[in-house]
């Protein structure tokens, strides 16, 4: 999530749970990430759920008064199936850190852990808003121009034509409602712009968003496309939208270790370094994917946000505060609101 782009509704204070044991660096980068988040923000509350004796030993000493730690037993290891392992569970942190966003205890949630148990614990304690058949985890993706919104990358393997139908409502509210973008330009991932070209799912989806009527929808959209911000909003199943997602991301770091073994393989590429450094900078800065923090979960009763499970304390800070900034722009009422009374079953099924 852009900070930048998102519009907050709300200055209100907020409650953030963190799940602490979640991540291939819990607790430690955990709870070192989200103590500076919460040093710097004294006004909002911080919940950080998990073993308590661990996550005192890594704090390092007395914790900030807006700081509370709630006590969780278990923890679902990144390797573990997420069905079993909530069952088996129930005390875990990401199911504690779940409660207290259903109890209201809590604004918004953040969680590096095993993204599957934490979108299975969503929907599980959560539920899913009405009307809305499968949540979808969405991310900002960087161009020149400004974000483009892409979902899913996570939430669902088997899409089919209607969920990919209704994440291209979900993620045309999320753009209009928070990004601010007036009628956001749909498009969906193929492997052709032309229409008919891509599997059943997309070929689906594009009749029902064609019969709907009601999204700006401009057809297919190939993958080239993207960093043109040719759509708003790119909608996918989550196995292509999660690929997507992270060959932006390595091909970035790719090119930006190219430019430094060239910049410093002669004296020529030294000089060169010190004349561009500030535009270097500045793209450096564009494509810094930690400053995004958290991808949303879209379409469950609560504001769940999931970050890379290889996320170290710069990018957990930057998800507590994606965490909070989301909670006051109240995000899963926004969706509610426009979905409340309106059927996202079409009318018609393709065949």
């Amino acid at each position: 999530m852009d900070l930048e782009t998102v519009r907050t509704v709300s200055t209100a204070s907020v409650r953030v749970a963190v799940d602490a044991m979640g991540g291939d660096y819990a607790p430690l980068e955990i709870v070192t990430g989200t103590l500076s988040w919460a040093r710097a923000h004294p006004t909002d509350k911080v919940l950080l759920v998990g073993i308590p004796e661990r996550i005192a030993e890594v704090a390092g000493g007395s914790l900030p008064p807006n700081v509370e730690i709630v006590p969780a037993s278990q923890v679902v290891e990144m390797d573990e199936s997420p069905a079993l392992a909530l069952k088996a569970k129930k005390d875990s942190s990401i199911m504690v850190a779940m409660d207290l966003l259903k109890q209201g205890r809590a604004d918004a949630l953040v969680t590096a852990g095993h993204s599957g148990a934490g979108m299975a614990a969503a929907v599980l304690k959560l539920g899913r808003l009405p009307g809305v058949d499968r949540p979808a985890l969405a991310v900002q993706m960087v161009t020149e121009t400004g974000p483009f919104v892409l979902l899913d990358i996570g939430a669902n393997m088997d899409s089919s034509g209607h969920n990919l139908y209704q994440f291209a409502h979900m993620g045309s509210l999320y753009a209009e409602r928070v990004l601010g973008v007036e009628k956001p330009r749909i498009g969906l991932l193929s492997i052709g712009e032309e229409r008919g070209k891509g599997d059943l799912a997309v070929q689906q989806a594009t009749q029902l968003i064609d019969d709907d009527g009601s999204l700006n929808f401009i057809g297919n959209v190939e993958g080239r496309d993207l960093v043109k911000h040719m759509a708003d909003v790119a909608v996918c199943d989550a196995m292509v939208g999660n690929v997507t997602m992270k060959f932006f991301e390595g091909l970035a770091g790719f090119i930006f270790n190219l430019w430094e073994k060239e910049f410093r393989g002669s004296i020529r590429g030294k000089l060169a370094y010190l004349l561009m450094r500030p535009s270097i900078g500045r793209i450096r800065t564009l494509f810094d994917y930690e400053k995004m923090g958290a991808s949303p979960l879209l379409g469950v009763k609560g504001m769940v946000l999931i970050t890379h499970g290889s996320a170290k304390r710069r990018m957990i800070e930057f998800g507590v505060e994606a965490g909070a900034t989301a909670a006051r722009a109240r995000i899963p009422e926004l969706i509610a609101d426009a979905f409340r009374g309106q059927s996202r079953h079409p009318a018609k099924q393709v065949e």
